[in-house]
């Protein structure tokens, strides 16, 4: 709530110019000063004194210096025209009253610029956090590239030197097996320029779905065309009703969202596991369900595995931590939502909701 406040704030004097600020810092004191004196026969001067003081403070929590100085200044000659004795006049009755002024004077003023101030250490706290989060992250990123980056390009590199270098000694097998380590590493090198791509357009903000009529079968079956390109062990097994609908989605999303989701389970599941691609249409929500039998998540890190550059505590080296942060990106950039949860009979299981426009074909055809 308090991140809030102070979010606001910020945004507030970045946006709002100090003349705009000056004349709404008055607005607010006279306002507050004619309410209270509308029900002046309810309440006695002095409490109209902390109203103000009140009012001066949450002025401070958002304003510059100057408009909370005017406020200040403003709410005492207010305070003192209008509602000490005698009236209207800024003459004092009263030596007690006089006291009183000077220190509703005192208190107004500083409280409104240690608010100030406060907040302004408040405001240095959270730019060296900030800074500090982003070395980290910069840190994690830089050292995740180099191993994810260099690696595939050491291959690449390898590979074709020896092909240049020892062509007449390379049997026909030799080369079809550099050439396999070159697309294999190609691929890898392919896949983690695309999460980059990809999580550069989410933190943009901008980030629009082109929707446009999207088959679920044949979206499935390629990605996963895609995925037993790269020679995996693992089992894919698919369950889609023949009759689903036409769905209304960013194909390219989706199947980025797909394609992220079966390369996380064949990253962390064994040789020779299941896994389970299922799709079904409940009314105008798609759902996919990608589940297999390995060992799952812990439980205590469920709830991070979607953060970006979050890796297991347990994982093997390399990867970036961006796959599953760019699957919460894309579902919920077309107003999905996405879940994970382990199996009770052992292994993890993602759940994606989709709502979107459908359409049986026979209908689409005759639009």
């Amino acid at each position: 709530m308090y991140c809030n406040t102070a979010f606001m704030a910020t945004l507030f004097i970045n946006t709002v110019s100090k003349t705009k600020q000056l004349l709404l810092s008055i607005l607010l004191v006279c306002l507050t000063a004619a309410v209270c004196h509308t029900f002046s026969n309810y309440v006695g001067y002095k409490v109209v004194a902390f109203i103000l003081l009140v009012t001066v403070s949450l002025i401070a929590m958002f304003f510059d210096i100057i408009p909370v100085v005017v406020a200040a200044v403003l709410s005492a000659l207010i305070w003192d025209f209008f509602f000490i004795p005698p009236f209207f006049t800024f003459q004092v009755g009263s030596g007690e009253d006089t006291i009183l002024l000077l220190m509703y004077f005192v208190v107004a003023l500083v409280s409104g610029v240690l608010t100030f101030k406060i907040r302004q250490i408040e405001k240095i706290a959270r730019q060296k956090e900030e800074k500090a989060n982003t070395v980290k992250l910069y840190n994690i990123l830089f050292n995740s590239l180099s191993h994810e980056l260099r690696t595939p390009i050491a291959a690449i590199i390898g590979a074709t030197d020896n092909l240049q270098n020892n062509n007449e000694k390379l049997t026909p097998q030799n080369r079809n097996e550099l050439i396999g380590e070159i697309a294999k590493a190609s691929f890898r090198l392919n896949r983690q320029v695309d999460n980059l791509l990809n999580m550069s357009r989410l933190e943009t903000g901008f980030i629009q779905p082109k929707k446009d009529w999207c088959d679920i079968n044949e979206l499935v079956y390629h990605v996963i065309e895609r995925i037993e390109e790269n020679t995996i062990t693992q089992k894919i097994t698919v369950n889609i009703n023949p009759a689903i609908p036409l769905f209304k989605l960013d194909e390219g999303m989706l199947e980025q969202v797909l394609y992220n989701l079966l390369n996380n389970a064949i990253l962390y599941t064994k040789p020779g596991s299941r896994i389970d691609v299922v799709a079904t249409a409940h009314a105008d929500v798609l759902e996919l369900v990608i589940e297999d039998n390995g060992k799952g998540f812990p439980e205590d890190e469920i709830s991070h595995v979607f953060d970006k550059f979050y890796r297991l505590k347990n994982a093997a080296a390399g990867g970036t931590g961006l796959g599953l942060s760019i699957v919460k990106g894309f579902t919920e950039a077309q107003g999905g939502t996405v879940r994970l949860e382990n199996r009770v009979s052992g292994g993890a299981r993602f759940i994606i909701e989709i709502p979107g426009e459908t359409s049986y074909l026979q209908n689409l055809k005759n639009e």
